[in-house]
């Protein structure tokens, strides 16, 4: 089934405006409560999963100037080029810091406590952030731009990594798993490792850009 099309390419990017900020609103909250419970529980994948959250920030961000500028065809190249950029090593650093902190638990045993926040977290987050990308996905088909397409596929990698971790902390809570948290964080890492390459590269919109800048 077909989605019903925005009336103007105006209004797609006002919802797209609107659809940015709730997310940069939500990671911010789930980036705090994430690091804040991930430190006091011991716990490798939440805080990586609370950095992360705060690289979504800056993808969205990044999503609302690339909005801001649509109405001109080379600005909203030029702001996607290097938004791309930001993010690709933003989420490359991560990549690296979850897995030299999670081989360090590994090797060093250190067990993490419980987290009942960072599992409710990584719950609403599994139900919060597909309804958001799908919504954004319309936005970017409607505005023809591979970068709202782009901050949108964020958006389901902040979903995968939610299942992730609720995995490994559920698994240190009901069986006393200790290994299965830094063992989580690392199985973030291609993810995120991934994301980062694909932004650098530019798959997701520079190699179209003059197809978006005309749309």
């Amino acid at each position: 089934m077909t989605a019903t099309p925005f009336l103007t390419r105006a209004d797609a990017v006002r919802r797209g405006q609107w659809l940015t900020w709730v997310t940069l609103g939500y990671n911010s909250l789930e980036g705090l409560l994430s690091i804040a419970a991930g430190l006091l529980a011991g716990s490798v994948a939440l805080v990586g999963f609370g950095v992360d959250s705060f690289i979504e920030v800056t993808a969205s961000s990044a999503a609302i100037w690339r909005l801001h500028v649509d109405v001109d065809a080379r600005r909203r190249v030029v702001a996607e080029r290097r938004a791309l950029s930001v993010i690709g090593l933003s989420f490359l650093a991560l990549a690296t810091y979850v897995s030299i902190d999670a081989a360090r638990s590994l090797i060093g045993q250190a067990a993490p406590e419980e987290s009942v926040v960072g599992i409710a977290v990584s719950v609403v987050s599994l139900v919060v952030m597909p309804l958001l990308a799908r919504a954004k996905r319309r936005v970017a088909d409607a505005l023809a731009s591979r970068a709202i397409r782009a901050e949108a596929r964020q958006t389901d990698i902040c979903m995968y990594l939610s299942a992730i971790l609720l995995g490994g902390l559920g698994l240190n809570a009901l069986l006393g798993w200790w290994w299965a948290d830094p063992i989580a964080g690392l199985a973030m890492v291609p993810l995120i490792a991934w994301a980062g390459v694909e932004a650098l590269r530019g798959r997701a919109c520079c190699d179209d850009c003059v197809e978006d800048g005309a749309a």
